[in-house]
């Protein structure tokens, strides 16, 4: 379903009307009733779907629902094993990716529907270990403003917390949930979650303010080098647009606003600089150069705003697989 343009509310409103009333109607009775109404919402709101559209949605409905069966059954590695036999090694790696993310986000619903403000309210005065469980499901732009507006030395423990977090029992977490007083589903599944991590916390810190970003790899730094080196080798930040190829930084070029691009080279070396004009028009450059030189008084917040945007471009066109960005030295490209 890559090319699908559906919204997965769409994909499932889809499923629904294939299915017939009858049929439907059973999936209504699992469902709760702020599902239903948004379901039927959708469903109301759909139109026409071209049939071999409607062929992709129920190939990937009939997929997720294999994959979740063979899990259940037999646990991720049986799992893998059905779903590579049934579906090739690409396609089976790809299923379990996506079911494992969404039981990784089934818990602490009520987190990702909260303002970050009430998020905020809520835990800042609970113990590192515990935010940092909390925040490891919630968005990593959730996460992020939690850890900003938190003390400085709490600031670190939770960072570090998350980043040495690997997994966590249900039992454990229906333990912090009752504790938060929150009205949460019980976890069915018996399974351990992956949660938190390297991978998590580098994108968190994606997200942060680049005062904050500096202000925590500072300190973290100052207890813990290895494990600071490890998250800024994951994470992508505006000057890593130095180690990418000449093709890949004009594809991001072009999605950029053009006044993104000169109050980020406002505070940029001149190798940064000299690569953006090297990949640009001489006419642009030209452009860029002279907006350079008559911009000034220009605040670091607007710089590092900038900044944050264009990486934001550059990590949506990566996911998009329009180019290339390498991590930590360990990506390996094939000419």
């Amino acid at each position: 379903m890559e090319n699908s343009k559906l919204t997965p509310e769409q994909k499932a409103a889809a499923v629904i009307v294939s299915l017939g009333s009858d049929k439907a109607s059973k999936i209504y009775k699992h469902l709760s009733e702020s599902d239903i109404e948004k379901l039927t919402i959708e469903v109301a709101k759909l139109g026409h779907i071209p049939p071999e559209e409607t062929e992709e949605v129920l190939d990937e409905f009939y997929k997720t629902c294999l994959t979740q069966k063979v899990v259940t059954d037999g646990g991720m590695e049986y799992a893998r094993s059905v779903l590579e036999k049934a579906f090739g090694e690409a396609t089976a790696q790809a299923l379990l990716e996506k079911l494992s993310k969404s039981l990784k986000t089934r818990p602490f619903e009520f987190i990702r529907k909260s303002s970050v403000k009430n998020l905020f309210s809520f835990l800042q005065h609970e113990r590192p270990q515990t935010i940092a469980l909390v925040l490891s499901y919630a968005e990593a732009d959730q996460a992020a403003t939690v850890i900003s507006e938190l003390p400085k030395e709490k600031r670190i423990k939770v960072v570090e917390c998350v980043a040495k977090m690997e997994s966590a029992s249900p039992e454990a977490i229906k333990i912090v949930e009752a504790s938060l007083k929150k009205r949460f589903e019980n976890i069915l599944t018996t399974d351990y979650t992956t949660i938190g991590g390297i991978d998590y916390i580098a994108d968190v810190m994606n997200h942060m303010d680049r005062g904050n970003e500096k202000y925590i790899f500072d300190e973290l730094g100052k207890e813990n080098v290895e494990l600071a080196d490890t998250i800024r080798k994951k994470m992508f930040v505006f000057e890593d647009i130095i180690s990418m190829d000449n093709r890949s930084i004009q594809r991001f070029i072009r999605e950029c606003d053009i006044k993104d691009i000169v109050y980020a080279l406002k505070g940029s070396d001149d190798k940064i600089k000299e690569l953006i004009f090297a990949n640009v028009s001489t006419r642009m450059a030209e452009s860029i150069q002279s907006d350079l030189e008559i911009t000034v008084n220009v605040r670091l917040r607007d710089v590092e705003e900038a900044q944050q945007r264009i990486v934001a471009v550059i990590r949506r066109l990566e996911e998009a697989g329009e180019l290339i960005i390498v991590k930590g030295g360990k990506d390996e490209i094939i000419v």
